[in-house]
This record gives structure tokens, sequence and C-alpha cells, in this order.
């Protein structure tokens, strides 16, 4: 579905939290070196629980060697600030999402090399630094897969008479509404 990219992820349990996410929702994630920990530890493995064998993960000795691989996807870097929220982007199967690592985000010289449109971010209230990477990473998953019609799970089907029936709620709720 969507290639989700960690670059240089620093922190266990968000990683493990991130492939359990991955495997539920199809996307293949991609881990870019160096890694702030080791990927047998037992703080991924509990996060992770036993979803890694069923999570498509891939590691780069590099951003640039990850992103040659993912040549052809569209590149999204979700960055605090970025001027475009990550919900007005239309997503398309085979666009790769990349976040940076949790103390540090993207390297600037890096979010430079795409254009504005391609750099997304999560509203937040002013004050705020930042989200946990792992709800950050599912936030931006899950409303691109919505987008998708939730392609692949066992509710797909079940998501398009949901919306429906949410639009007719919606829709009745305004009625019901304007008559009081």
């Amino acid at each position: 579905m969507f290639h989700v990219v960690l670059y240089q992820p620093e922190i266990p349990p968000n990683t493990g939290n991130i492939i359990r996410l991955c495997a539920n929702s199809g996307c293949t994630l991609h881990l870019v070196e160096p890694l702030g920990f080791e990927l047998d530890s037992a703080h991924v493995r509990r996060a992770g629980l036993d979803y890694a064998q069923l999570a498509i993960l891939r590691r780069h000795r590099s951003i640039e060697d990850c992103l040659q691989r993912l040549a052809g996807g569209r590149v999204f870097a979700i960055e605090t600030g970025a001027g475009t929220c990550y919900s007005a982007v239309r997503y398309q199967p085979g666009d790769v999402l990349l976040f940076g690592p949790e103390t540090r985000g993207l390297p600037p010289p890096l979010l430079q090399t795409l254009p504005p449109g391609q750099r997304v971010s999560i509203p937040m209230r002013d004050g705020n630094r930042s989200l946990n990477l792992s709800n950050a990473v599912a936030v931006v998953v899950y409303e691109a897969w919505r987008q998708c019609g939730f392609a692949g799970s066992r509710d797909a089907a079940d998501a398009d008479s949901a919306d429906a029936t949410a639009a007719a709620s919606i829709g009745a709720e305004k009625a019901i509404s304007r008559d009081i």
C-alpha cells in the first residue's frame, strides 16, 4: 500500500509500535541507518509483539539508498511546522511517507530536496513541540489508507457502507439541528 520510512529512529518502542501498525495496514516499513538501537532488542520485540513476522521490513544504509530503491513513489516528508496539512494531500498507493528521528526531526537539507507541497505536517496546538513518532505515523497512514478505501483490509467493503451511513447520519443531524 504505502512505504513508511523512518530516518534514523532512536526509540525502540516507537519502532515496535510502527512495525505493528505496518503489519496491520499493509505498509512496508523502511528503516534508515544508523538506528538508535538493535532491532532484536527486547523493547522492539515487546512493542511489536509477533507482528514483525507479518510486516515487510527493509533496512537501508542511507536515505539516498532508500529513496533510490523507492524511485517512482511520491515522497512526503512529515515534519513539524511544514506548510501543508497532511489531510490536504491526495494520497496514492505507493506513496512514501518519510518521518524523522524523535529528538531532532528531518535534516533541513533533506527537506529542501522536496517541493513545499510534499512537506506536510499534523496540526497541533501552539506551544507544543511534536507528537510521539508512532502516533504521528498512525495518523498519517490511516488518513492515506482511508483515502484509498482501506484497500486490502478485511473491512474494506464495510468501510464504504460505514461512510454512507455516516454521511446519512450527519445529514439527519443537520436537518434536526435546523428544526430546533
